[in-house]
């Protein structure tokens, strides 16, 4: 219903031979993206949940990746996910998705670069890494009680912007630009 809500706007665009396109929402997961065909999406933008930080459901369902402890387990199950994306997208359309690190027992746990290969060892090309800087966030403040935290907090998240190639592009063109990587 949000989601329906927030694609509820008028747009007035320059080109006249523009065509509305079709929106259509389902609820699901995204790891098996079963009621869409292939090719047919113009641009996926995700923020999915990650490493137990927000329950997405009420009763943690064993298959939510909401409820997901295992950094491991979690990369395994978003190489569902972009395997789904990359399936459903159009060739040269984009898939962005909002994913950001965590921290257990104060220390840094590097989900962000697990996610990105992921999506890469699937076939899609890396557009654009945009930065998000959180603020006034809890996870970015003092505590309660007002002392500080004996860690650095996490005061960003990684908007990855992927590309899926056309049928006439090559993924090497890509690897050989990045050989510095």
């Amino acid at each position: 219903m949000v989601t329906r809500n927030r694609l509820d706007f008028s747009y007035a665009p320059l080109d006249t031979e523009y065509k509305a396109p079709e929106i259509r929402t389902y609820a699901g997961d995204a790891r098996s993206l079963d009621l869409i065909e292939n090719e047919t999406v113009d641009l996926i933008a995700t923020h999915p949940p990650y490493a137990n930080i927000i329950p997405y459901t009420h009763e943690r369902n064993k298959g939510d990746l909401s409820s997901i402890h295992s950094i491991d387990e979690f990369t395994n199950e978003m190489q569902q996910v972009a395997a789904e994306c990359i399936r459903v997208l159009k060739p040269g359309k984009h898939c962005a998705i909002l994913m950001g690190d965590a921290r257990k027992h104060a220390h840094f746990i590097p989900i962000t670069p697990r996610v990105l290969q992921v999506f890469l060892d699937v076939g899609f090309v890396l557009r654009e890494n945009i930065i998000k800087l959180q603020w006034k966030m809890k996870g970015t403040r003092e505590n309660w009680s007002g002392t500080k935290y004996n860690f650095l907090l996490i005061g960003h998240e990684n908007l990855y912007v992927f590309r899926k190639l056309k049928e006439d592009e090559s993924k090497t063109k890509f690897k050989n630009s990045m050989k510095w990587w």
